[in-house]
């Protein structure tokens, strides 16, 4: 399913226009993103948490050359899905 698909459906099941779901789902993405690029955890109950993790400094091997390469710290987005998407 792609995002055009979900709001097809969004809007089926709130029995509201396509463009009006499509505006809430836009501005609920945008949020999300805007907490989690603050720092903050993102819960949805029941469905998923968005986190934000830290990933340690590392060292990698370049598979073609074998030449170690230093990988930097970064921050990376963690999404752990809640129980209603158990199949």
């Amino acid at each position: 399913m792609n995002k055009s698909e979900l709001i097809k459906a969004a809007a089926a099941k709130a029995e509201v226009s396509a463009a009006l779901a499509g505006k809430v789902l836009d501005a609920a993405l945008e949020a999300a993103v805007e907490a989690v690029k603050k720092g903050e955890n993102v819960q949805l109950v029941g469905y998923a948490t968005v986190a934000v993790a830290n990933k340690a400094a590392r060292t990698a091997k370049n598979p073609r050359t074998g030449a170690v390469i230093n990988v930097p710290a970064k921050k990376v987005v963690k999404i752990k899905p809640g129980a209603k998407f158990a199949l």
